[in-house]
């Protein structure tokens, strides 16, 4: 078609006006090599997606996964531990020079100067070869990131108390009682929440107060005295207020 000056518009359409059967293309020049995609090679993709679906699910039936109990803000005893892939930068922050007043420069700015070095390196880095050796720029930002996070993830490891950790995250048996009885008023208001967690499962360190089996007494030697990791003193209140918080303590059973 013709229009404005010299200018040809050309129409082309790649839709058949019939209908063919889908046969796939004959790979016979290419033995063993190739294969057509439909349905050959995606019923091979399906087969092993399969096998590894149905191998997962066998494991997580088999090995139940291991969860802690519910979380509970009012713990400040707890010890957090982040997944595996971010133990680097979890350990990382531990250090004085990454934490508290320069807690940004181990969190944002050391991260992303790794990273960002990471995503130059093919910039910087611009030859044609593609042996290791040969590329000593990209090579040695990659080995250096390699050994920074091997050691970094190894140190969070091998100096994590992992026996409190176990014990913080334990899942002990809960118990129902009413958060505005005298004893458990008392019991927030000593600061024993702190260790002991607002649901009285304990903490690190801490034992959980439900199912103790320890008379009214027996509780309040304990609060008054201490016992283990808990020093004497803890406890500020009256003796009535003592003798309160025990019979609460005491009688809290799991149902």
């Amino acid at each position: 078609m013709h229009r404005g000056k010299g200018m040809k518009f050309v129409g082309d359409s790649r839709v058949p006006a019939e209908r063919k059967p889908n046969i796939p293309k004959d790979y016979s020049e290419y033995p063993g090599k190739t294969e057509a995609f439909w349905p050959n090679f995606l019923l091979k993709e399906w087969m092993v997606g399969a096998v590894f679906l149905i191998g997962f699910l066998c494991l997580t039936i088999a090995h139940e996964p291991p969860l802690e109990k519910i979380a509970d803000p009012s713990d400040t005893a707890y010890i957090p531990l982040p997944d595996w892939y971010f133990l680097f930068l979890y350990q990382l922050l531990k250090y004085s020079y990454a934490s508290g007043p320069y807690n940004a420069i181990g969190a944002f700015i050391i991260p992303g100067l790794a990273f960002g070095a990471l995503l130059l390196a093919p910039f910087i880095d611009r030859g044609p070869e593609r042996r290791p050796s040969k590329r000593p720029l990209a090579t040695g930002f990659m080995l250096l990131a390699l050994a920074g996070i091997t050691f970094l993830t190894w140190e969070s490891v091998a100096h994590h108390d992992w026996e409190a950790a176990a014990e913080q995250g334990k899942i002990v048996a809960e118990v129902e009682f009413d958060k505005e009885d005298e004893g458990y008023k008392i019991f927030e208001a000593n600061g024993c929440i702190s260790c002991h967690g607002g649901d009285l499962q304990g903490g690190a360190g801490s034992p959980a107060l439900v199912d103790t089996g320890l008379t009214p007494e027996e509780v309040a030697d304990i609060a008054k005295n201490g016992k283990g990791a808990m020093p004497a003193g803890m406890f500020k209140g009256t003796d009535e207020e003592l003798q309160k918080l025990a019979e609460f303590i005491s009688g809290l059973e799991s149902k």
